[in-house]
């Protein structure tokens, strides 16, 4: 079928890898994102990144 399509097996595998990895960033964000819009609550890894971004002098306004 990839060669239908012309793509070659190993090629298919690293576009199958890096769709997992696109698909996986996007559901993360989204149940982050839901979770704040429902409970109004920020999570512990936003959280964290806020403190480390402090510490680094910068303000999440900055960005």
């Amino acid at each position: 079928m990839w060669n239908e399509l012309g793509i070659s097996g190993g090629t298919a595998i690293v576009i199958l890898i890096a769709l997992y990895f696109v698909i996986k960033w996007a559901v993360k964000n989204g149940i982050k994102e839901a979770y704040s819009a429902i409970t109004g609550k920020k999570t512990d890894e936003d959280i964290q990144n806020e403190k480390e971004l402090k510490e680094l002098g910068l303000n999440s306004k900055d960005q």
